[in-house]
């Protein structure tokens, strides 16, 4: 047994599936630090090596999802799928295979009406739920951010925008120079429409094709590439179509 999980390790894989059918995890937990370290231009060490997210990994953003997602709903935010969540709920229902966050966008003014955020608002620093969700203000700006857990930091961002003075567009106070890092229009919120993803029915914008177009440009949806292709490109992964 020994010697099998160190060869699982030496090849990285995270996931075992039994002869019986049944599943081994040997990647992170609740317990351990994610499986992958501090990601850089927008690029996990995972796909410099010419590999996806960890099944481990993939999971773990998946629970967090689904956990914050439905503090949001309980909690009375408005809210909705942001960036790159938006496109693979769109095109899989599910996460990008090569992930490693997820992002959600909500109202600022609704802060208070959600206990955890009003408690990270208040007090300065972290809070954890009763789940072991950690929730805290982003050291990068004016956004949230709700981990697995104390130990592994696998994450979702949250985004709080609000409408922009005289105009019925839809802004916020950080900007990190991605891609999709755009104003919008409010009527893309009003009303709010909901698309699968990760296992449950989350809140979008009503017109998910032309909130991705305008965000990433035309075809966004059918021409899937990694974040940052001046780093490396999906197609030397997958092959060129």
């Amino acid at each position: 047994d020994a010697q099998r999980r160190a060869l699982l390790e030496r090849f990285g894989l995270k996931l075992e599936v039994l002869p019986d059918g049944s599943r081994r995890w040997h990647g992170c937990a609740k317990d351990t630090p994610r499986c992958f370290g501090t990601v850089r231009w927008q690029t996990p060490e995972y796909l410099l090596a010419g590999r996806w997210t960890p099944p481990c990994c993939l999971r773990a953003l998946r629970a967090t999802a689904r956990h914050v997602l439905a503090q949001l709903e309980a909690a009375g935010i408005r809210h909705w799928l942001e960036g790159g969540s938006l496109l693979g709920a769109v095109r899989l229902g599910d996460l990008i295979p090569w992930d490693y966050d997820v992002d959600v966008g909500f109202y600022l003014e609704d802060v208070p009406k959600c206990r955890w955020l009003a408690q990270v608002v208040a007090s300065g620093g972290p809070v954890e739920d009763p789940q072991g969700f950690l929730w805290e203000k982003a050291a990068e700006g004016e956004f949230f951010r709700v981990h697995f857990s104390r130990t592994n930091r696998l994450h979702v961002d949250l985004w709080p925008f609000y409408v922009r003075p005289g105009s019925a567009v839809m802004t916020k106070d950080t900007w990190l120079g991605h891609r999709q890092d755009v104003e919008f229009p409010e009527s893309f919120l009003v009303p709010l429409g909901t698309v699968p993803f990760a296992g449950v029915l989350a809140k979008a914008p009503n017109d998910p094709r032309a909130f991705l177009e305008l965000k990433f440009g035309p075809g966004a949806i059918e021409n899937p590439e990694y974040p940052n292709p001046g780093v490396r490109r999906l197609a030397q992964d997958v092959g060129n179509k």
